[in-house]
């Protein structure tokens, strides 16, 4: 193996997508070598402490832990580690939580691959990289909010600011009803997760009972 090889590892539960793209990018540049490739979140943080790969690409949405919460994982793991991001998810929050998490890079799956090659090459070397499409669209937020008339803040409950991203989502779907099960498909999240997140809620907002909980949420829906 070359010194100068990037080592990388690939996570995403399309296992089609996933073998396509180690082929795809060990054919274009042979200084890239694809050590590993993982199904879900959770095999992903495994496998990442044990191969400690140059670079990991993950998708955003994958069983049992979803990528964004991965890229925490495996930056806690293996903080020399960098992460890009390929998604079809151009939502906002995940890109901001994915790069304030620690991830280099946030592409979309429509990408060239010459680019997605490239790509790793330029993380490798220590740049962060967006999708032309999203950057366009954060820049577009920015000139927006620049030119907007300042408008009363919505209000929140105080304990609403110590909760995480993940555990404001859950905090939502409770408060209209949802069980486990329903907000683990409406989230992609394993119901181990959700039952995580619910878990810390009651914590942080001091209570017990669930029903308790979800009367304290309810203000939530009139934001």
């Amino acid at each position: 193996m070359n010194h100068n090889t990037i080592r990388i590892m690939l996570a995403d539960d399309q296992v089609l997508f996933i073998q396509s793209l180690k082929r795809v990018i060990e054919s274009l540049d042979q200084d890239i070598e694809v050590v590993g490739i993982a199904y879900d979140g959770e095999e992903a943080i495994r496998m990442a402490r044990e191969l400690q790969p140059d670079i990991t690409i993950l998708d955003v949405r994958m069983p049992k832990i979803d990528g964004v919460h991965a890229v925490e994982h495996i930056r806690n793991l293996h903080p020399q580690s960098k992460i890009i991001m390929l998604t079809t998810f151009d939502n906002d929050d995940y890109v901001h939580e994915a790069l304030a998490k620690g991830a280099c890079g946030y592409l979309l799956k429509d990408i060239e691959p010459q680019k997605l090659v490239n790509a790793i090459r330029a993380v490798a070397a220590g740049t962060v990289l967006m999708s032309e499409t999203i950057a366009n669209k954060i820049i577009a937020q920015m000139i927006s909010q620049t030119q907007a008339k300042p408008r009363l803040m919505k209000s929140y409950p105080d304990w609403y600011h110590e909760l995480s991203y993940r555990e404001r989502e859950v905090a939502v779907l409770l408060a209209k009803g949802l069980d486990n099960h329903e907000i683990s498909n409406t989230m992609f999240l394993a119901e181990q997760t959700v039952k995580n997140h619910i878990s810390s809620l009651y914590k942080k907002l001091n209570v017990k009972d669930r029903t308790l909980l979800i009367q304290k949420l309810k203000p939530l829906l009139e934001q």
